[in-house]
């Protein structure tokens, strides 16, 4: 994966995102991403409207978690700017904003949740924690191969992107109220594994390849 330059991102943060992940993006799934532009354009301000979608529901089911409820709102506000400036991005290319199908990769990351708290509020939190740093680590392997703006407008997002993963893992962590929750990374992270190695039926931002 190629490392992007440290004044555009803080290496550390993407070197800790890429320890995190059980496995780094196949180049099939690059090559998709780059035979389907207008897709990516479309699925990423899918993905963007979804995390905001996310943050939001945390804050109206934890009320009493005030550290959530502020990190939440921040990553919300961010999330619906990413999404801004994606559709902006294809009103500019001509690019309409069709309806295209969820990928399978965070149903399937959410089978594994528990269905009762603490437990469903902290698997909750690491599914976020993974999926933001997959959309951190894709980031950074297409920014060397698109143009000028979309490269820039990507590695522009690799910053706030990494925060959020490790808002989300930290919040994990105390949701645990001090006991580990290494186990529960390790049985997301080998579902995470299978999910963007294995091959799929349609490109996505989160899909396996095609």
């Amino acid at each position: 994966m190629t490392v992007i330059a440290l004044k555009t991102v803080d290496a550390n943060v993407l070197g800790e995102i890429q320890g995190f992940l059980p496995c780094a993006t196949p180049d099939r799934w690059i090559e998709n991403a780059l035979e389907h532009p207008s897709l990516m354009l479309i699925d990423h301000a899918n993905c963007e409207k979804k995390a905001a979608s996310t943050a939001l529901s945390l804050i109206n089911r934890y009320t009493d978690n005030f550290e959530l409820l502020n990190k939440m709102s921040r990553l919300a506000r961010e999330e619906m700017r990413h999404f801004e400036q994606v559709i902006a991005l294809m009103k500019r290319r001509g690019i309409a904003y069709t309806h295209v199908s969820a990928s399978r990769y965070a149903a399937g990351l959410r089978e594994l949740a528990r269905r009762d708290d603490p437990g469903k509020l902290i698997d909750v939190l690491v599914i976020g924690a993974f999926i933001e740093a997959r959309s951190c680590e894709r980031f950074a392997c297409l920014a060397p191969h698109l143009d000028d703006e979309l490269a820039e407008f990507y590695t522009s997002l690799l910053k706030s992107e990494g925060r959020h993963y490790q808002d989300y893992l930290g919040l994990a962590k105390k949701a645990a109220g001090g006991d580990s929750i290494d186990d529960r990374i390790a049985l997301f992270a080998e579902r995470e594994r299978q999910l963007v190695e294995g091959p799929d039926t349609e490109f996505r931002f989160h899909s396996g390849p095609v």
